[in-house]
């Protein structure tokens, strides 16, 4: 069937359907590329390399007893194939990247050239601090502008991303409720948080209790009273929330929790939408993490390095984790002890090896710089903007499962005005490609049913929107009027046609096997 079709392991005599036949598969430019394994050739390498003098094994029976089958190229081969590979890839360099939850904005290249500046880009973590006072200095202010934006007291530096933030902010919350000699075990996490926030509970040992979204979408603060005990430990928000809403009842909700002698953890996976607008620290936050790979620079998604820095209140700063970089009238200080820290912090201990990531921290720091406070600000202005121009754009076509009223930084639609077309939420998202767009996030949140979020970012421009708006509006037709095989069959101009992915997924084939040779077809 055509939506189980995987990669062809040998050319074929036709590419997609309806299109001109080559004999390579090859789309004029765009070629068809084999795996390593199918071309390279042990005998072929691109690199020279004097011969290995003869020793002796020490491996003894693990001595390996077949050929390792490495495939080699040439160097011209080496380059043609993963230049190609990345002519295949779709990037925010290529197109709006339209994620909801993922804020995959423009990365000014600028940043890219301040992260590769000697001594920022050649530093070592092992290397003595004494020879890092720069680097130091930028830890220290990039910290300082987070708790300007943020209005919190202290910040942890080191948490490497997002769910590691998370841990950390929580793990903080957990060593203050001990110092108070109290052993709370329970969580409350809204449904409309982001999915890591329960799972983070559960890992260092809390029971989570869901707490349902309103009608409109947003957390009711007598639900949470509800709920409220001696033994909840925090709640975990994620504000504005993944419906791409506004807690309007975040500071009452805060009164709640602090009332019991709870804290508010935050997740600050969405501050893109407000920064220089509110300060989570006004709001009642004890912890927040930042993902400086989002809000401030390099876009998350391609396997990249991530930065989760964990902002803290007054009540929770003295049991943020070692080390950390405290400014002084000498200068930036490392911190890497309780001992050092001094009488008044109780740190919890020490997440990771080394003090956070280098290069995040740089690409942070320049766009921050490059920005101002009020250029960060009409950031947020302009995704805020931007998310309300798709919604409006798109409401009268496509179902908003809260009403028709202004979103935050991502437009958030349901699967209804599919109902009797036959297409599904996937089905429409397979479409996309063909029209050149990657899918926006589907099925989450799972609140909503068969949800499509969609978040622009800033980096948007009108023209760029209205293509997209009106790409969506056509698709919407199209499954209206009934040109449902289509959808079924979409992709169909992509370098891989729709794949098996359940299948795909339980039964993976981790192992490459050479195919059956093939033959020239007979005339």
């Amino acid at each position: 069937m055509l939506n189980e079709q995987g990669r062809p392991t040998a050319p074929v005599a036709a590419s997609n359907a309806g299109d001109v036949q080559t004999f390579t598969a090859n789309r004029g430019l765009q070629i068809e590329e084999p795996l390593l394994f199918e071309v390279g050739r042990l005998d072929v390498t691109g690199v020279d390399l004097p011969e290995a003098p003869k020793t002796a094994s020490r491996l003894g029976n693990h001595a390996r007893k077949t050929p390792i089958d490495l495939p080699g190229l040439s160097e011209p081969e080496a380059m043609r194939h993963y230049v190609r590979l990345s002519q295949k890839n779709y990037a925010i360099d290529t197109g709006i990247y339209p994620l909801g939850s993922c804020t995959m904005k423009h990365n000014p290249r600028l940043n890219e050239k301040m992260a590769r500046l000697p001594g920022f880009g050649d530093i070592h973590p092992l290397q003595p601090l004494s020879t890092v006072p720069g680097a130091l200095e930028l830890i220290a202010e990039l910290g300082r502008w987070l708790l300007a934006e943020t209005g919190m007291q202290s910040v942890a530096m080191s948490p490497k991303a997002g769910a590691h933030g998370e841990a950390c902010g929580m793990m903080a919350i957990k060593a203050a409720l001990e110092a108070r000699g109290e052993r709370r075990t329970t969580v409350l996490v809204p449904e409309s948080a982001h999915g890591t926030n329960p799972a983070t509970a559960a890992l260092i040992g809390y029971k989570v209790v869901d707490i349902p979204a309103r009608p409109d979408g947003t957390v009711d603060p007598e639900e949470v009273r509800a709920r409220l005990n001696e033994d909840v430990a925090a709640i975990m928000l994620t504000n504005p929330n993944t419906c791409g809403l506004f807690e309007r009842d975040v500071v009452a909700i805060a009164e709640a929790v602090h009332s019991v002698g709870a804290y508010f953890y935050a997740d600050g996976a969405n501050f893109n939408a407000i920064v220089g607008k509110v300060r989570p620290g006004d709001l009642g936050v004890d912890a927040m993490h930042i993902n400086l790979h989002k809000t401030f620079s390099t876009p998350h998604g391609g396997g990249g390095p991530g930065a989760g820095p964990v902002v803290f209140s007054e009540k929770l700063a003295p049991y943020a984790p070692v080390p950390f970089v405290r400014l002084t009238d000498a200068g930036a200080e490392f911190i890497e002890t309780r001992r050092q820290a001094g009488d008044s912090a109780h740190p919890f201990g020490r997440i990771t090896a080394f003090h956070g990531q280098m290069g995040m921290f740089v690409r942070a720091m320049s766009y921050m710089l490059s920005h101002g406070s009020d250029g960060m600000r009409q950031a947020s202005e302009d995704a805020v903007l931007n998310a309300n121009y798709i919604r409006a754009g798109l409401r009268d076509l496509m179902s908003q499962p809260f009403g028709d009223k202004p979103c935050m930084h991502e437009a958030l639609f349901d699967d209804s005005f599919l109902e009797g077309t036959g297409v599904t939420t996937l089905d429409f998202a397979k479409a996309m490609i063909d029209e050149g767009f990657h899918p926006m996030t589907m099925y989450f949140p799972l609140v909503v049913h068969g949800a499509m979020l969609i978040e622009p970012t800033e980096s948007e421009s009108k023209a760029s929107l209205d293509l997209f708006i009106a790409t969506l509006r056509d698709l919407v037709q199209r499954a209206k009027r009934g040109e449902v095989e289509r959808f079924h069959q979409a992709p169909l101009l992509a370098p891989r046609r729709r794949l098996d992915e359940t299948r795909a997924a339980r039964q993976p084939k981790l192992r490459w096997e050479k195919p059956e040779p093939w033959s020239e077809a007979a005339e």
